[in-house]
C-alpha cells in the first residue's frame, strides 16, 4: 500500500482497526515500521520513558525535535505524528504555528495537540497552513496537575462529544481518546466522521495505541490497567547484561574466536 497518509488513515474508519505505537529513537522506529504499524507517534511520553521524568511536562521542543528528526528519518511506511510538548503551543498562535512547522520540516506528517474546544481555533489555523492535526481528548497528560493525577476523564459523554466535534469541525483528521470510560469512547466514535484512536478507552474505538516501552515491559514499576504487556523486556535484557558482566569477570569473554591475532 506504500506510505500511510492522512487521507488513507481517515479512510480506514469502519473498515479495519488502526494500529499505532510510539517511538522515540532509531531502534524503536525501526521496529515499529518493520512490524507495519499505521501510525508512529513521537510522543511527549519520551519525557517519562526516555528522560526519566514523572510526567510529560518537563520535555521541551529541543528534545522533541531531536526525537522527531531520528524517527522521521527512519520510518518509511507509517504516518509519523509529532507530539506538541507542554507550552509549545499554549502561549500564542504564532508560537504554535512556528513550532508545528519545525516538526513538519524534519519530516513529520502531522502534529498532535492536547485539548478539545479550547484548541479548536488553533487546529483550524494549523490545518489552513498545511499542517495536519491529530486531536487528543479525555485524559490530557499535560493537565495532570489540574486533575490531581492521571485520573479517568470523559465520564460526561456529551461533553466529550462536544470536544470531539469541535476538533472535527476545525479540521483534525483523527482523535486520540485517552483514559475514558468504554461507553463514552463508543458514544463519540459512533458520532464523528474521523477515526478515534484509544489508549485506555476500551475496545469500541477505530484504533489503539500504546507506549512502546509499556508493550515490551521495559520499565519496571510503570504499570497501567489499560496496558497489555507482551514481554518482560527489562528482566530479559537485565539477564543478558548479567551474563555479559559475568563473562567479563570470569575472563571467558572475549574468546579466541572473538579476538584478532
Amino acid at each position: 500500500m506504500g506510505r500511510m497518509t492522512v487521507k488513507k488513515l481517515v479512510g480506514l474508519k469502519g473498515k479495519r482497526p488502526i494500529t499505532a505505537i510510539t517511538a522515540y529513537d532509531y531502534t524503536s522506529a525501526l521496529l515499529a515500521d518493520a512490524v507495519g504499524f499505521d501510525v508512529v507517534l513521537v510522543g511527549d511520553s519520551a519525557a517519562m520513558v526516555i528522560h526519566g521524568y514523572e510526567s510529560t511536562l518537563p520535555i521541551g521542543m529541543e528534545e522533541m525535535l531531536m526525537h522527531v528528526r531520528v524517527v522521521a528519518r527512519t520510518v518509511k511506511n507509517a504516518l509519523v505524528v509529532a507530539d506538541m510538548p507542554f507550552m509549545s503551543y499554549q502561549p500564542s498562535m504564532e508560537r504554535a504555528i512556528e513550532n508545528a512547522g519545525k516538526f513538519m520540516k524534519l519530516g513529520a506528517a502531522a502534529v498532535k495537540v492536547e485539548g478539545g474546544r479550547e484548541v479548536a481555533e488553533l487546529v483550524s489555523r494549523l490545518v489552513s497552513y498545511g499542517i495536519p492535526v491529530m486531536g487528543h481528548i479525555g485524559m490530557n497528560p499535560q493537565k495532570f496537575n489540574v486533575y490531581g493525577g492521571f485520573k479517568l476523564q470523559g465520564r460526561d459523554k456529551e461533553e466529550l462529544l462536544k470536544d470531539a466535534l469541535a476538533l472535527q469541525d476545525a479540521g483534525a483528521f483523527a482523535i486520540v481518546l485517552e483514559k475514558v470510560p468504554s461507553e463514552s469512547a463508543r458514544y463519540v466514535t459512533e458520532r464523528i466522521r474521523i477515526p478515534t484512536i484509544g489508549i485506555g478507552a476500551g475496545p469500541h474505538v477505530d484504533g489503539q495505541i500504546l507506549v512502546f516501552h509499556d508493550v515490551l515491559g521495559l520499565i519496571p514499576g510503570m504499570e497501567f490497567r489499560f496496558v497489555r504487556k507482551y514481554l518482560n523486556g527489562f528482566e530479559i535484557m537485565k539477564e543478558a547484561l548479567e551474563r555479559f558482566k559475568g563473562d567479563i569477570l570470569s575472563r571467558s569473554f572475549p574468546s579466541p574466536e572473538e579476538s584478532y591475532e
